[in-house]
């Protein structure tokens, strides 16, 4: 029973983890323009982080299957936090001290994005490896917590903002940091089982890639990210232009609704999980999926638009956390190097969803209904390669 007890301790800090990088993704953009009027410098050069950001969580997720299991699992945690929380209170201090701010700012955030990157390679095969009765449900609850951590990051930092004001947010990076830091400490005391039973060892790369239902989950994988983000970065436009509130408010309005919808969509199936049919439900929220970019890209009232956005949100929550609950239950040997290609295929999904969408909107005269229509393929494909692993499940033998 005690052991459960401590599992329930990982599976927490786990929880804690996914806030983390909730953290390290969404507080930086909310200072965007303090950064532009106290350091002077161009939004153009500050949208930039948010590309250095993910760029480097692409590289530590490529990179970390090489090291991850040379170093183990809880070392790895560890330095995630630290990564993290390093590089959040580089951002008190950094810009004022060396010449350039933004140099600062920016080795701030590469800094955190590698934090950010090996938190979502590690967190998922941890909570996979605890002894727990539904891998499923667990799996989903974990995933709703980012949602949850991007709720709250923004609501959080909008309330200091107005109370404490914007001017004193190196304040609220080191409030942020503490997270990261308890976590840290949280993870030197919690187990940490093996993601590969004794005697067996993880699959080898040339092993993994020989597997044809691998490449069906990195698709299903790259899928889930570009459903969620071919609308999601869309989120507050169309709540500016649905609700007409100023783009302050349109910020706080769409992406919230997106982010609590999806958290809920997670939280649902991490409680009833173990009553559903996985594959069933993420066909079903594929095809919820659908008719929310239909309502998006062919109704030409704005408050439809974002309504359709809000059910985007609710639709597209189940695809990653199952998608990889599924490849962990088929390739049972995958181990860490199958999380991490994981993770790539969906970060790779996450920055080529909106791209596609852009090229195609940019086509049609920056129509960005059109784009989003054809974002419809997305979800399509999740279909189909959901129809497809079911069918190889039932002829391959499971790893």
């Amino acid at each position: 029973m005690s052991g459960q007890k401590n599992y329930k301790l990982t599976i927490n800090a786990c929880f804690i983890g996914y806030i983390v990088q909730a953290i390290v993704n969404n507080f930086i953009p909310l200072l965007f323009l303090t950064f532009s009027s106290s350091y002077h410098i161009p939004l153009g050069q500050i949208t930039l982080l948010v590309t250095f950001n993910f760029g480097i969580q692409l590289c530590v997720d490529l990179l970390s299957a090489a090291f991850v299991d040379r170093i183990g699992y809880r070392v790895s945690i560890v330095l995630a936090h630290t990564f993290a929380a390093a590089g959040l209170l580089g951002l008190t201090f950094l810009p004022e001290i060396l010449p350039n701010a933004f140099a600062g700012i920016l080795i701030s955030v590469m800094v955190y994005a590698v934090g950010g990157g090996l938190l979502e390679v590690l967190v998922s095969p941890i909570v996979e490896s605890c002894p727990t009765d539904n891998k499923e449900k667990a799996m989903s609850l974990l995933h709703s917590f980012y949602c949850w951590g991007h709720v709250g990051v923004v609501l959080i930092s909008t309330i200091f903002f107005q109370v404490v004001g914007i001017g004193n947010w190196k304040l609220l990076a080191a409030f942020w940091a503490l997270i990261p830091i308890t976590n840290a400490i949280l993870f030197l005391k919690a187990p940490i089982a093996p993601l590969i039973k004794d005697g067996e060892s993880g699959m080898r790369f040339s092993e993994l890639f020989r597997e044809k239902i691998f490449w069906v989950f990195l698709l299903m994988m790259f899928c889930s990210g570009a459903s969620e983000q071919a609308v999601s970065q869309w989120a507050s436009t169309f709540a500016e232009k649905g609700l007409g509130v100023t783009k302050a408010i349109g910020d706080l309005a769409g992406p919230l609704a997106f982010a609590t919808l999806m958290g809920t969509s997670r939280a649902y199936y991490g409680k009833y999980g173990d009553k559903l049919d996985l594959d069933r439900f993420m066909v079903g929220s594929s095809l919820l999926c659908i008719l929310a970019y239909l309502l998006i890209s062919l109704v030409p009232n704005p408050v439809i638009s974002l309504i359709g956005c809000a059910l985007c949100g609710l639709s597209v929550g189940i695809m990653w956390p199952g998608t990889f609950s599924k490849a962990s239950a088929v390739l049972r040997r995958g181990g860490t190097l199958m999380f991490a290609f994981l993770a790539l295929a969906g970060d790779l999904g996450c920055s080529g969803g909106p791209t596609i969408v852009g090229f195609i909107s940019s086509a049609f005269s920056d129509n960005l209904k059109i784009g989003i229509f054809f974002g419809i393929c997305f979800p399509v494909l999740m279909i189909a390669s959901i129809i497809l692993c079911r069918k190889w499940q039932k002829k391959e033998r499971s790893y």
